[in-house]
């Protein structure tokens, strides 16, 4: 399958079970995702709306130290437990309504939730996020993450204006943007922050 013919692919593909009309291959997932594979090695993740914590596996496979994760999807979460079942690091994933701000990740991880993550990934949800909750509640949620946020803060959700809004709120709070990758003909636009 030559590149035009998967990615036509992955724009008809969807997941019936699955509600949340996710599309796509677990590859286009990476897409402007791949430098923070290099970095992984040792670090700490955690992964907000994970889906089924693909991204976060191959961090791990990359040597990452531990994974934590959340979505509001059960089956999702389900399906990350899983995935890490058979991997030798320790990993955390729970069902969190993140519409409910910070406080709903704190009660979820509790004990286990770190102070500081080398790696957050905000993938996909900031847009989706829009639509459920207010402007504050999100911008909240966002400086909480930023807060927890050691090293990298990587980011990506829907059209260009929206992923702009958000670069306006990270940038605003210690990040510098490193890495901007629009380059998918499937996955929307990503951008990696890091703290100096």
């Amino acid at each position: 399958m030559d590149e035009w013919d998967r990615s036509e692919a992955a724009r008809a593909y969807r997941n019936p079970a699955d509600p949340r009309g996710l599309s796509g291959f677990h590859d286009d997932r990476l897409c402007g995702l791949r430098d923070l594979l290099h970095c992984a090695r040792g670090a700490s993740v955690l992964d907000i709306a994970m889906n089924h914590g693909l991204v976060g596996f191959q961090l791990a496979r990359h040597g990452a130290a531990l994974v934590h994760g959340c979505d509001y999807y059960e089956p999702a979460v389900n399906a990350a437990r899983a995935i890490f079942s058979e991997l030798p690091i320790p990993s955390r994933f729970e069902v969190v309504d993140l519409a409910q701000g910070p406080a709903a990740l704190q009660a979820a991880f509790a004990q286990d939730y770190l102070p500081r993550y080398d790696i957050v990934l905000f993938l996909g949800i900031y847009h989706k996020l829009k639509q459920q909750t207010s402007d504050a509640v999100i911008a909240g949620l966002v400086h909480h993450l930023i807060d927890r946020t050691g090293r990298y803060f990587a980011v990506r959700s829907g059209p260009p204006a929206v992923l702009a809004e958000l670069g306006s709120i990270v940038a605003n709070n210690g990040l510098h943007r490193d890495h901007f990758s629009a380059l998918s003909p499937v996955a929307s636009a990503v951008e990696i922050w890091q703290r100096r």
